[in-house]
């Protein structure tokens, strides 16, 4: 079987995932990787098939998206050009992970495609969403980005049937865990300069920012910048007391499978990040709507929180490959 596994490249959980994802779909058939997107910093370890500009949302320096960025960014005709180049029509199976060139591709050309990501979870009536926050937008572009057939979501609970919860990566379910007090961050929505100015209010603490921004590894004080690298960032939250984050998906499941504590600040107007925030405060992560002047007094209140419960989050990411591939496709032939 020839199966095409298309990953959206805006952010660095869908591929984090795909880490898990990929040796468990080639026990099922040759796959062929497609990669489209210009926001990660992750990169996988096997040849990358189709690497596309696709769409992608640039992230601000103050909390939210640049939209003139990603107006300016866009290449319409381009992404409407690899649409009809694309071959799906050469695949046995289609999955994509939120990706939207493959998925309009098959949409274009009558074959069926399958969702295999967090977004997909929002599809499902049951998952839940923050009380003051309602986006129809949102949930139009939930269903029509990446339009698919049928689903498997991701997501903190299995709320729904076609939901299971997070996969979390083997590299993290193999860290050795310790606590030397520093705080990791990672919110690359915001600038540096803007972080510094309220982690610098905290001189008791050493915080571990991770940054987007940043070229080389600087310090200030008593706060440590250095440019995103996966190592470096799995061995900070090995040991670390905390984690402040926005509200993507990854990076608070696995703090919460880690049993660290857990600032989630959702980026503004980003509607799938406020749900994920309201799911992960059901779980004990402290939501912070937004850095403002007060926000080196909520850090000092959170710091004196307790850490919330380890997350047993299941290792079944196999079982969830095996049965939506049997589901989609047929068993496994011998």
């Amino acid at each position: 079987m020839r199966i095409l596994y298309a990953i959206q490249g805006t952010g660095n959980g869908h591929l984090s995932r795909a880490r898990d994802v990929v040796p468990c779909l080639q026990q099922h058939g040759e796959v062929h990787l497609l990669i489209s997107g210009t926001q990660t910093d992750v990169h996988l370890p096997w040849p990358i098939q189709y690497q596309l500009y696709g769409i992608s949302f640039i992230f601000g320096k103050n909390g939210g998206i640049d939209l003139f960025a990603t107006l300016k960014k866009l290449r319409p005709f381009r992404f409407i050009r690899d649409i009809y180049r694309l071959p799906v029509e050469a695949y046995d199976l289609v999955i994509t992970d939120f990706e939207p060139v493959s998925a309009w591709a098959c949409r274009l050309k009558g074959k069926k495609c399958y969702g295999m990501s967090h977004q997909a979870a929002f599809l499902s009536p049951l998952t839940p969403l923050p009380d003051y926050y309602r986006d129809r937008f949102a949930t139009f572009l939930f269903r029509y980005y990446a339009p698919i057939s049928d689903y498997f979501g991701f997501h903190f609970e299995k709320y729904d049937q076609q939901i299971t919860t997070p996969v979390i990566r083997e590299e993290v379910r193999q860290l050795r865990l310790s606590n030397d007090g520093h705080i990791v961050v990672y919110l690359p929505a915001y600038a540096d300069e803007v972080l510094l100015r309220h982690f610098q209010q905290l001189p008791e603490i050493r915080w571990e920012l991770f940054s987007k921004h940043a070229k080389t590894a600087y310090r200030r004080g008593h706060v440590h910048l250095t440019p995103i690298d996966n190592t470096a960032y799995l061995q900070s939250l090995a040991n670390c007391t905390g984690l402040v984050t926005g509200g993507g998906f990854e990076a608070p499941a696995e703090a919460l499978y880690l049993g660290k504590k857990i600032m989630v600040i959702p980026m503004k107007g980003q509607f799938e990040q406020h749900a994920n925030a309201a799911a992960a405060a059901q779980l004990g992560a402290l939501v912070v709507r937004e850095i403002n002047e007060g926000f080196a007094t909520q850090l000092r209140s959170w710091l004196l929180m307790p850490a919330p419960l380890a997350q047993n989050f299941p290792n079944n990411i196999k079982t969830v490959v095996d049965t939506a591939i049997a589901k989609w496709h047929g068993p496994k032939i011998a």
